[in-house]
C-alpha cells in the first residue's frame, strides 16, 4: 500500500492561450493521464464538457464549454507519439476525440485492460483499482453531475481532478508490475482494437443484430436491416439519440407490418405523425422499399439459424475446457474473459483452431493445453482440496 501522494492543485483553463501553453509542456513528458466529462442524454454525439490532464507538475481541467476556446493544441498533444496517453476504460474518451479531431490518440495505455492482465479481476472499476493499489478511496458523489452547467463547483473540480491524479500512481504501479511479469506485450495486444477507427464507428448495416428480432423471416430482417441503418444515419445527421428518432420496438413493428404510406406509418406505436408526414417519414418508407427489394441470396441470416446450422456442441467437453480455463487463469492471475469467450470454447470443442485463443500469449496461457485436453492428454486431480492439472511438457 502506497503512501498518500501529494498532488498539485488543479487549475481550470478557459482560454486558448492557457491550453496551448499546458499542452506544449505536457507533450514533452513521458506520459500524461487523461479523462473526460461529457453529456449525451439529448444528443447522438457526446458533448465534451471537460478534459482532465495530469502531468508531472500539472493538474489541469480544460473547460471545453468556454466560448471560443481552441482545442487544437490538445489534438496535437494526443497525436504526439513520444508521450504516452493514459486512460482508464478508454473507449468513450477515444470516441469523443475521434469525433472531435477526426483521428484517434496515439500511444494509448488503458489501465482497465492492464489491470485485467495484471490479475486485478474482470473489468475492474477505477475507484476499486485506486483502492487496491493506493489504499485511497475516491468520492464518486459527482459521477452524474451536469457537466455542461457553469460555473463548476469546487466539489466537481475536486472530483474531476481525482480521475487523473490517482491515475498516475495506478499507471506507474501497473507498468512496473507488468514489466516484472513480462506482460507488457499482452496489454499491447489487447489494446490493438483501440487503434482502429472501426471500433468506434460500427457498420450501420450490422446494427439490426442488436435488436434481437425473434423471427426467422429473412425478408423482415432485410427490412429491419435497412430501417435500422437509416435510423443510425438520421440520428447522426440531426445529432439526436437513436431512440428519439424511432424506438427499437417501433422498428421491429415497422419491419413486420411494412407500412406503405405516411398514414400507415403514423399508426405504428411510437411513430409521431410529424415524423411520418415529414422528410424522415419519406426516407423511412423508402428504406422499407429497399429492404423488400433485396435479392434472395443477399437476405440476412437469422442468428438463431446460424447457431442451428452449427454442429451440436459437446457440452461436457466445453465444461472441461471451462475448468482448464479457470485453473490456468488462476495460475497466471489473469481475467478469464481476456483469454477466451464461451463462443471460442464451443468452437474449440468442435475442433476449430483458427481462433484468437490459439494465437500469441493466449496460446501460451491456455490454447496449447486446451488442445492437449481435447486430445485426451490432460489429467485433472484434487490434492488437499486444490485442483491440479497435469499435461505433457510443451
Amino acid at each position: 500500500m502506497s503512501k498518500r501522494p501529494v498532488f498539485p492543485s488543479p487549475v481550470v483553463l478557459t482560454s486558448s492561450e492557457a491550453v496551448a501553453s499546458l499542452c506544449e509542456t505536457l507533450r514533452h513528458e513521458p506520459f500524461v493521464t487523461i479523462d473526460t466529462e461529457f453529456v449525451r442524454e439529448k444528443t447522438y454525439w457526446p458533448k465534451l464538457c471537460l478534459v482532465q490532464l495530469g502531468g508531472k507538475n500539472d493538474v489541469a481541467l480544460i473547460d471545453a464549454c468556454a466560448p471560443g476556446i481552441d482545442l487544437t493544441p490538445l489534438a496535437n498533444l494526443l497525436a504526439e507519439p513520444s508521450c504516452k496517453k493514459v486512460f482508464h476504460a478508454a473507449r468513450q474518451d477515444l470516441e469523443i476525440f475521434l469525433h472531435l479531431f477526426g483521428r484517434l490518440p496515439v500511444n494509448v495505455f488503458d489501465t482497465q485492460i492492464a489491470a485485467m492482465v495484471a490479475g486485478f479481476g474482470e473489468q475492474v472499476g477505477y475507484d476499486s483499482l485506486v483502492g487496491a493499489i493506493t489504499g485511497q478511496s475516491i468520492d464518486k458523489t459527482h459521477r452524474f453531475s451536469d457537466w455542461a452547467a457553469r460555473p463548476l463547483t469546487k466539489a466537481q473540480i475536486a472530483y474531476a481532478s481525482a480521475d487523473v491524479t490517482h491515475l498516475r500512481v495506478v499507471y506507474c504501479a501497473l507498468r512496473d508490475q507488468l514489466k516484472e511479469q513480462d506482460r507488457i506485450h499482452w496489454v499491447e495486444a489487447e489494446q490493438a482494437i483501440l487503434t482502429e477507427e472501426k471500433t468506434f464507428r460500427p457498420d450501420p448495416r450490422r446494427l439490426w443484430e442488436k435488436l434481437k428480432a425473434r423471427t426467422n423471416n429473412r425478408r423482415m430482417l432485410a427490412i429491419l436491416r435497412e430501417i435500422t441503418a437509416w435510423r443510425e444515419g438520421a440520428a447522426q445527421r440531426v445529432d439526436a439519440p437513436r431512440q428519439r428518432i424511432v424506438r427499437d420496438e417501433s422498428l421491429l413493428e415497422i419491419a413486420a407490418v411494412k407500412p406503405r404510406t405516411a398514414s400507415d406509418l403514423a399508426r405504428i406505436r411510437g411513430v409521431s405523425s410529424g415524423l411520418a408526414d415529414g422528410e424522415m417519414g419519406k426516407e423511412l418508407l423508402n428504406a422499407i422499399i429497399v429492404g423488400e427489394a433485396v435479392s434472395e441470396d443477399e437476405l440476412p441470416v437469422p442468428p438463431s439459424r446460424k447457431k442451428a446450422d452449427r454442429p451440436k456442441v459437446p457440452q461436457g467437453v466445453v465444461a472441461l475446457l471451462k475448468v482448464l480455463l479457470a485453473a490456468r487463469c488462476e495460475t497466471y492471475r489473469v481475467a478469464a474473459r481476456l483469454v477466451a469467450s464461451n463462443d471460442e470454447l464451443e468452437q474449440l470443442a468442435l475442433g476449430e483452431t483458427d481462433l484468437p485463443v490459439m494465437k500469441g500469449w493466449r496460446r501460451d496461457v491456455f490454447g496449447q493445453e486446451a488442445q492437449l485436453l481435447l486430445a485426451g492428454k490432460v489429467v485433472f486431480s484434487i490434492r488437499k482440496g486444490e485442483l491440479h492439472v497435469e499435461a505433457p511438457s510443451l
